[in-house]
């Protein structure tokens, strides 16, 4: 079996952007190479730019295991925000064809494995018509298809339960990178790589990484403030303080912005970024229009999807629900739970015969990120408002790098609250085991639909029982309903929390109904049979 994998990011980048979705592609490709019978390759784009030859074209980078193919100056920028909404999404001939050829010319293949669309236009499914005897998989790890923004999370502030025909997409990202300076910035990394200068090498530490960095976080500070300073002084309401933005990856040194609704797509000067031209408001004809083209977005994708996709694998039943309730086929849809390295704990753990401490205290865990839509915010104010008689008999350790000052704030707000508090800035998978090793539960509050956390898996793996939001997949590991809360509900966490303290759910109930985490050998049995039974 021949397989093509794409994703936007380069599993073996040295930036390491991609998230988890790049660490279990790195995972995919050197378990199947170690598989008789299977050859793969790996295909990324939207991220490798180069101006000296401006039309797109596939290269290739690395050798043996890590060998896998970049399509340069795809029309189509990744990630999904740094080219939020716009057309080329859904179409751009000259990447489809850089896309085509290379499919061809390499090919043929048994199945062309999408972890994601970012980084191609959409419409490259519809060449699913051209091969018909090449199966054409897509795993939803986000929501790309139906979210510009892909994560369902409007404005960086709350879940995106309706979308109002395309009208709260014109509003949800209030900043936008313009495409000539993100272009620059991504040619410009492109090139220090290719001159050995990337990553690792004391220039781009040094200098053009830092200073991309700040430049991007502040500038996108700034422009967030205004606009959200500006919608609240025309709505005659008090301004709505900026969220934390987490850093962008690969940003430019010096990043000009285009203001929501406007995408001309053109550079725009650096040379004073923070200067924005007079802007007359949009008419109630333009604004449809604008909304008008991200229900067109989100329909033009599930059409594709549907007419061309064999398979489209959720990595959980949420994600599943939430696909289905957006218009994409049953009968395209399996959940298909992504296989972990950190399964093999299972088999060294045991669940603990109670969830309390010996003095009738309770160890919590946060992992992760101190971000909003993570749910950090919302738990370290609702640990804060629970009644002193339960917070008393809460300890919290916290893994996350302090990254903003807001949920930093938050966190040393609780000092003195609960029992005790501890902070840990960041942690390794290889002191995992160590970090958790006095922790009774741990704590997944996510606020917006969270496909599957890694931090999740993580935790259960090791029979840490898990309290979770109602959102997202982290609730299908235990599989608790005694355990679970309402997104953002401080009351229905403070519920759950009076319910675990005063015993009114145990471990036995916990676990009776929890399903082993996956290995990544069961997933890899397990893709390839939905490989072969897809159609």
């Amino acid at each position: 079996m021949r397989i093509l994998f794409y994703n936007w990011a380069d599993p073996f980048d040295a930036d390491k952007r991609g998230g988890g979705v790049t660490v279990y592609q790195r995972n995919l490709l050197h378990a199947l190479g170690r598989q008789d019978g299977i050859e793969t390759a790996m295909l990324c784009a939207g991220l490798a730019h180069d101006l000296h030859r401006r039309d797109p074209h596939v290269v290739t980078r690395g050798q043996g295991a890590q060998q896998r193919h970049v399509l340069v100056n795809s029309g189509v920028i990744a990630p999904s925000h740094a080219g939020y909404g716009r057309p080329e999404q859904l179409e751009h001939a000259p990447t489809e064809k850089a896309f085509a050829d290379f499919v061809e010319r390499t090919g043929p293949w048994d199945v062309i494995h999408f972890n994601n669309l970012e980084g191609l236009p959409a419409n490259v499914l519809s060449l699913k018509d051209r091969w018909p005897q090449t199966k054409f998989v897509l795993s939803l790890h986000n929501y790309y298809p139906i979210c510009p923004q892909v994560n369902l999370w409007f404005s960086e502030r709350e879940t995106c339960d309706d979308f109002h025909a395309g009208e709260k997409c014109t509003r949800c990202l209030v900043a936008r990178p313009s495409q000539g300076s993100v272009r620059m910035a991504y040619a410009t990394a492109w090139g220090l790589s290719r001159m050995g200068m990337g990553p690792g090498s004391g220039f781009y530490d040094g200098v053009f990484e830092p200073l991309a960095g700040s430049a991007w976080r502040s500038l996108r500070r700034l422009k967030t403030a205004r606009h959200r300073k500006r919608d609240a002084a025309h709505a005659g309401a008090s301004p709505v303080a900026a969220p934390s933005v987490a850093p962008m990856p690969a940003p430019a040194p010096m990043l000009a912005f285009e203001a929501a609704g406007a995408g001309s797509g053109l550079p725009v000067s650096n040379a004073a970024p923070e200067r924005e031209a007079p802007r007359t408001p949009p008419t109630q004809q333009t604004a449809r229009a604008q909304a008008d083209a991200f229900l067109q977005r989100r329909a033009r994708m599930v059409s594709l999807i549907n007419a061309h996709c064999d398979r489209v694998l959720c990595v959980s039943d949420r994600v599943r629900q939430i696909a289905l309730t957006h218009g994409i086929h049953a009968s395209r849809l399996q959940t298909l739970y992504i296989g972990s390295a950190e399964a093999g704990e299972w088999h060294y753990t045991k669940p603990q015969p109670s969830f309390l401490s010996d003095d009738g205290t309770l160890h919590l865990a946060y992992l992760g990120y101190m971000r909003r839509d993570k749910g950090f915010h919302f738990l370290m104010q609702a640990l804060r408002r629970l009644p002193r008689a339960l917070a008393s008999r809460i300890h919290l350790t916290v893994a996350a790098r302090k990254l903003e000052a807001e949920p930093v704030a938050l966190m040393e707000a609780l000092q003195g609250h609960i029992a005790t508090l501890r902070h840990v800035d960041g942690y390794t998978h290889a002191g995992l085991s160590d970090l958790l090793q006095s922790v009774d539960m741990g704590i997944v509050p996510v606020i917006w639909e969270d496909n599957l956390p890694q931090v999740a898996i993580e935790m259960h793996a090791r029979h840490i029982p898990l309290i979770t939001s109602d959102r997202g997949g982290a609730q299908e590991l235990g599989r608790c309903p005694e355990t679970v809360f309402r997104a953002g509900d401080a009351e229905s966490l403070h519920a759950v929390l009076e319910r675990v303290l005063n015993g009114g759910v145990t471990p036995a109930t916990y676990w009776t109904h929890a399903i082993p985490p996956v290995s990544l050998p069961e997933h890899i049995l397990a893709l390839l049979a939905s490989y072969r039974t897809a159609s």
